[in-house]
């Protein structure tokens, strides 16, 4: 899903002032305004009532009114990937780092804060009768849950890294934060996405037919989605926007059929990925209309089709197809009954239709909207979420008396401490702010060092712009048509004129266009460049836009941002005018704020940098990579990366050279890292004295790196990722086989392996014991370890159980099947006991079947994998016969 700006959307009737009225009608109220009665019982009678349009009109994310059935309009799309996606919310860090944490009360302890805020944003919209927008409802599309197999997937910073048993186990526990534990309501609603076999690549999302066996499916990418269903009991999940093995996510008769609503038992609502149903159509070509596709994805198990974001849909354009399928004979009006009991269900259990002293949910104090406690939750993560990948005991630095350097644009930025699918919290930590306050008593020089993901640009003058060879830029004012917007032909303004820059603050919105909404600014004309070289162009903007020069598109925006420029590369030509059109819509109720940027490209690291080294004692570099540069379908192409998705996972080249230069000085060098997937920072992993990978680490990002570089913290994160050298270490990015990938299944020598992380204080493992040394196969299988701080300094550890498993065909090198994050003082021990119960013990056969197999199983404790420099012990037990499992 791209995320798009907030609109504005006339408001229902507010939702309690309809269940109140009900209320005072008590006699002759329905039985679906009737708390007493089963939510499905409700929901069956609920939707018997509708006619066949009403009904259609349920079955989209943009869900219609229907006054006479007091049922209020609902947007289905609401976001809470790491934190609400609204203002003033508390953003924790991306779940790549989330994942780095190894902590699965602390991201359930998350997932009720962030539920928390999400129902007083909606409780907030209720009563300002702002309901039905976008983005304020109570169903959370999140977690991601798919496996990031691969380093070059852009949005593999959603995930919780590689290993199918981590992410279940966080997948689990951010679900059951997220839906409460009311016996009768949701607190919210969480959506494990994207179902299934769905991680990259991001260009051909809409069209990829995956080749997947089964023994993949089942070892790989199913054992999340199963967790967060049968055991976190999500109430809802997406399917994905790809084919799986001849058929579409969202009409994939194994994946919806067979196991998600066979053997998982699942009966929750299944939400399509926003464009996935229309994919099945025009971009799958499973079916020969849209009509039956809409139809094949409602039979096979789809009940909510996300298909309009941003704007709102005032026709019937987005439901008509299933109308038309009906009418075709594709549907059978019962289908979409079943799909719409699902859904109502849903909306029963949430409370929209009780009166809200019936709902606990209902009354939380708003004061609890990223409250002081929530943010020290968020610092706490974040100081648990990094990684220590080296240090040649040059950490931690001491507080006084040093003089520092600070390089990096990104040091000064707080937007890529936010990752994406982020909402905006009231204030983020840079880290270079975290930096002059934990080290107040030094002295802090900070150099940018490098143009590279820097914010420098500036506004294009108006000697740069003309229109028919005059000075100026034509701007025409029409309504938005997101079906016409690529055709530069195809908009009807409602009134034009000549500006002199491209800045839709400068002048106030003309009089005939005050009232049209949503409104789409278009400004044509030619640019022309001072001097010859290559540009970096783009927007600063509240709000959505695209740039295009001459017909190509340069950069694009969804939500955009007033102080963050997005940006992208062009060639120009001194005085050779190019054509420019750029086309904008400001935020709905938003006032216009567009600026057209523009700067030089010079990728040189700056000599201002290697002159501050030379003056300080210690350099901090703080490098790496952005959510501007992977994420999510993107219009990125610069060199390592394409789409979205990245074709290099070294660190970019201009970081290189600012990292080689100050380090050239001879003065120590620390790197901090920003990143959500894995870089090969094989130089500096030679060169530096330290190495510290922060990810994205939230809005307390800046305080959680000051805090490790300084020792306050304890650095024990550790990688849910594997390190590589190089992508020439791994298959192809397309490829959806787990041979030779992960550290399951990886035989080469990586750069740093999953699981992987250093600390300052040190652990030691004793008295290893497996009290069963034979049990049959579906006995449980118990392990004890006593784990001691060794150090000096109090610490955590992530205490990892991994199992070998007999020679079997089918069975991975090794995996994790167990985890427990303990602190520990200095000098102190603690027994961690682990329970290895049918699904642990168990692997899939070659042929797809979930086995517990006969036969000698290694078990391995300790601090990281075996085999790599972590201290692990081992123990062996056998298991007598063969126990086949449900999948």
């Amino acid at each position: 899903m791209n995320t798009l700006r907030i609109r504005s959307v006339s408001a229902a009737l507010a939702l309690c002032a309809v269940a109140f009225t009900a209320f005072a009608q008590d006699n002759a109220r329905p039985p679906y305004l009737d708390p007493s009665l089963p939510p499905t019982q409700r929901a069956a009678d609920l939707v018997r009532r509708m006619t066949l349009e009403e009904k259609a009109s349920q079955l989209v994310n943009q869900s219609r009114a229907i006054p006479r059935l007091n049922v209020p309009a609902y947007d289905w799309w609401s976001e809470a990937l790491h934190g609400v996606i609204n203002s003033g919310t508390t953003e924790f860090p991306e779940p790549i780092g989330l994942a780095a944490t190894f902590d699965v009360p602390a991201i359930h302890k998350m997932a009720e804060v962030i539920s928390t805020e999400g129902r007083i944003k909606h409780e907030q919209a209720v009563r300002e009768h702002r309901a039905s927008m976008f983005f304020q409802g109570l169903d959370f599309w999140a977690p991601n849950i798919n496996i990031f197999r691969d380093p070059r997937w852009g949005r593999g910073q959603e995930t919780y890294g590689e290993d199918p048993f981590l992410t279940a186990r966080m997948g689990v526990a951010f679900v059951t934060g997220m839906q409460g534990n009311d016996p009768k309501y949701y607190k919210t609603i969480s959506t494990p996405k994207h179902y299934d076999v769905h991680s990259g690549p991001e260009s051909t999302r809409h069209t990829a037919d995956v080749v997947v066996s089964k023994h993949d499916e089942l070892d790989t990418y199913l054992p999340a989605f199963r967790a967060a269903v049968t055991e976190g009991k999500a109430g809802s999940v997406m399917c994905a926007y790809n084919s799986i093995n001849g058929e579409p996510g969202c009409a994939n008769q194994f994946l919806l059929q067979d196991q998600l609503r066979g053997k998982w038992e699942f009966h929750g609502y299944v939400v399509s990925d926003c464009g996935a149903v229309v994919d099945i159509y025009r971009n799958h070509h499973y079916k020969p209309s849209q009509p039956a596709a809409s139809a094949i994805s409602l039979q096979r198990g789809m009940d909510n089709e996300c298909v309009d974001g941003g704007f709102l849909v005032k026709d019937d354009s987005d439901y008509k197809a299933y109308i038309d399928a009906v009418k075709q004979g594709f549907l059978k009006e019962s289908d979409i009954d079943t799909a719409l009991v699902r859904l109502y269900t849903a909306r029963m259990r949430l409370g929209m239709f009780d009166p809200p002293e019936l709902v606990p949910y209902s009354r939380i104090n708003e004061n609890e909207l990223n409250s002081p406690a929530n943010r020290q939750l968020a610092r706490e993560i974040a100081d648990e979420s990094m990684v220590l990948l080296k240090n040649d005991g040059i950490l931690p630095l001491k507080t006084s008396g040093i003089k520092i350097a600070v390089v990096g644009p990104l040091a000064n930025q707080t937007k890529v401490l936010l990752g994406n699918y982020n909402g905006s919290p009231t204030y983020t930590v840079s880290i270079l702010d975290g930096l002059l306050k934990e080290f107040s008593g030094d002295t802090i020089t900070y150099v940018a060092g490098t143009q590279f993901l820097g914010h420098d640009a500036t506004q294009v003058p108006a000697s740069a712009l003309t229109v028919d060879g005059k000075p100026g830029i034509k701007v025409s004012f029409a309504k938005l048509d997101m079906s016409d917007i690529n055709d530069p032909h195809a908009m009807k303004p409602v009134a034009t004129r000549i500006e002199s820059t491209v800045d839709a603050g400068a002048q106030p919105i003309p009089p005939e266009a005050t009232s049209v909404h949503p409104l789409v600014i278009r400004y044509e004309g030619s640019i022309i460049a001072p001097e010859t070289g290559d540009y970096n162009l783009g927007m600063k903007a509240s709000g959505f836009f695209r740039v295009h020069l001459d017909g190509k598109s340069v950069t694009s925006s969804f939500g955009g941002d007033p102080y963050d420029p997005r940006l992208g590369s062009v060639h120009l030509e001194a005085g050779k005018p190019a054509l420019l059109r750029v086309d904008y819509s400001p935020n709905e109720n938003g006032k216009p704020v567009a600026e057209l940027v523009w700067s030089k490209i010079d990728l040189s690291a700056k000599p201002e940098a290697a002159e501050a080294a030379k003056n300080a004692d210690v350099v901090v570099a703080v490098l790496g990579i952005t959510s501007e540069l992977e994420g999510e379908e993107m219009q990125v192409s610069i060199p390592g990366f394409k789409g979205g998705d990245r074709t290099s996972i070294d660190l970019p080249k201009p970081e290189e050279d600012l990292l080689e230069a100050v380090a050239a000085t001879g003065k120590p060098v620390i790197l901090v890292l920003t990143n959500g997937s894995a870089l090969a920072v094989n130089w500096a992993n030679d060169h530096a004295n330290a190495i510290l990978d922060a990810f994205y680490p939230g809005e307390e990002g800046g305080t959680a790196v000051a805090e490790t570089l300084s020792g306050r913290n304890d650095p024990a994160g550790r990688l849910p990722v594997t390190f590589y050298k190089s992508v020439d270490q791994i298959p192809p990015f397309e490829d959806y086989a787990m041979k030779g990938r992960t550290y399951r299944y990886f035989t080469g020598t990586p750069l740093y392996p999953f699981g992987y992380g250093l600390s300052y204080t040190k652990f030691s493992y004793s008295d290893l014991s497996v009290p069963t040394q034979t049990v049959s196969a579906g006995d449980p299988v118990s392990a004890d370890v006593t784990v001691t701080n060794s150090g000096s300094l109090a610490g955590d550890e992530v205490v990892q159980l991994y199992l070998k498993f007999p020679n079997v065909s089918g069975a991975p090198l090794r995996a994790l099947r167990g985890f427990e994050r303990v602190h520990l003082a200095a000098g102190a021990s603690q027994k961690v006991h682990f329970e290895l119960k049918n699904r642990d013990l168990s692997m899939v056969t070659e042929a797809g079947e979930p086995v517990i197999a006969e036969g000698e199983y290694s078990l391995f404790v300790g601090g990281g994998q075996p085999g790599t420099s972590a201290q692990t012990l081992t123990a062996k037990f056998h298991i007598n016969g063969t126990k086949t499992l449900p999948e």
